[in-house]
């Protein structure tokens, strides 16, 4: 046992790097099990297309209004007690909707309502979560610690976290958002076991929360390394959003797979990250990261184009677990580049920008994909994102040498003269 607790989470990371995993996957669990749960409480609650869709929206949303003040925010307080504090926020919501369930008093207003603040409270949680990693492990161990964060996701938030939510909700409307209170209570518990100096990373006393998102806006725009790599994650998530906007009628209707293939298929790529990301610190050990970053950015470029020729679904399931293997890789080591070269003091706004660029990419995919596919078909959006991302990775295709060692050309950058 303790042999397998080593692999997984070696010691050299420190017991505060467990208490944090520990917590992350108490949180993901939770998200995982709303996963499920909240569109089928949508669900219960009204049938109208617009509605339904609006409760995803409002959940998406906040990033895009307040994802750039959350990562100031992380860089100005204490950012073990904002996880601490948001967390136990998400508990509050949850409790009052769950009362509003168990009186009858619950309808389609309380429930969008729920999902907003909901969402907002997570864009504050995962911001800052983010942050505490780079101050608990060596710049060095920043891949595999990533890689463990990711495997937790995809474990309890992709393929335990979504069919728990659907059978706690078979018992009872109220069952699984007890749940997910208490995982998320339990969240909070354990990153209070972490040993992060206490107060803010940096002096706030002569700052101002616009000024901090300026500066730190203007930080990544003069480090060409990493401003590179947040425009290529933002094109790469338009390609992608527009592609997976569809992928449920791609998966049913031009493969004939039904709903249960469609959930295949998502099973699929969890397989797959799951696969990749229990290897990361095999394949970073002993794949230069330049090469490694080259083939992820490559291999969804000739996702797009299998998926856009494919009609057969065996087909599709080999390809989605590909697909999992390597966006799991990238996600890995894409975000440990980033942390390995933002200093502590700007993790927070930095990694706001990368996160608001995801959701943003993904939003204006999504717009596009749509419109494509109702005109030109369902394979449409895929070859738009296998010409869109392939164009992207030949244009940057020299740049991603220096992408990979970021953190070098960074510190070259601000000790030049």
């Amino acid at each position: 046992m303790s042999r397998l607790a080593e692999a997984l989470l070696p010691a050299r990371l420190g017991r505060s790097y467990r208490w944090l995993v520990a917590s992350s996957w108490a949180a993901n669990l939770g998200d995982g099990i709303a996963l499920a749960a909240g569109p089928l409480l949508v669900a219960s609650q009204t049938s109208s297309p617009i509605l339904v869709a609006l409760a995803a929206l409002l959940q998406r949303l906040p990033w895009l209004l307040f994802g750039l003040y959350a990562g100031a925010l992380a860089d100005r307080l204490d950012r073990r007690v904002v996880v601490i504090v948001t967390d136990l926020t998400r508990v509050v919501v949850l409790l009052v909707l769950v009362g509003a369930i168990a009186t009858d008093r619950v309808d389609i207003v309380w429930v969008l309502v729920a999902m907003f603040l909901l969402g907002v409270s997570e864009v504050f949680a995962d911001t800052t979560s983010s942050t505490l990693l780079p101050m608990l492990v060596e710049k060095a161990d920043l891949g595999v610690a990533n890689s463990r964060l990711m495997a937790g996701f995809i474990t309890v938030n992709q393929l335990v976290g979504p069919p728990l939510g659907a059978g706690l909700f078979a018992l009872g409307l109220a069952v699984p958002f007890v749940a997910q209170a208490t995982v998320l209570g339990l969240a909070a518990l354990l990153v209070s076991r972490i040993g992060t100096p206490r107060g803010a990373v940096r002096d706030v006393s002569d700052t101002r929360v616009r000024r901090d998102i300026v500066e730190g806006l203007r930080w990544l725009w003069h480090h060409p390394p990493v401003r590179t790599l947040a425009l290529v994650i933002v094109t790469f998530n338009v390609t992608w959003g527009a592609a997976w906007s569809v992928l449920v009628l791609y998966a049913t209707e031009r493969l004939d797979m039904g709903e249960v293939g469609f959930g295949l298929l998502t099973t699929a790529s969890a397989v797959g990250g799951l696969i990749s990301t229990s290897r990361y610190g095999w394949l970073e050990q002993r794949v230069p990261l330049a090469a490694l970053m080259r083939a992820c950015l490559l291999l969804e470029v000739l996702t797009h184009l299998a998926l856009a020729v494919n009609t057969v679904p065996w087909v599709a399931m080999v390809v989605m677990v590909v697909f999992g293997a390597y966006a799991f890789v990238w996600g890995t080591l894409s975000t440990a580049v980033r942390q390995r070269a933002v200093p502590t003091e700007l993790q927070g706004r930095v990694g706001s920008v990368y996160m608001v660029g995801v959701f943003a990419g993904i939003v204006v995919g999504q717009a596009i994909g749509g419109v494509i596919a109702d005109v030109w078909g369902l394979a449409a959006p895929f070859w738009f994102a296998f010409v869109g991302s392939g164009i992207t990775l030949l244009l940057i295709w020299r740049e991603l040498g220096h992408i990979a060692h970021a953190d070098e050309a960074v510190q070259a950058a601000d000790v030049t003269p």
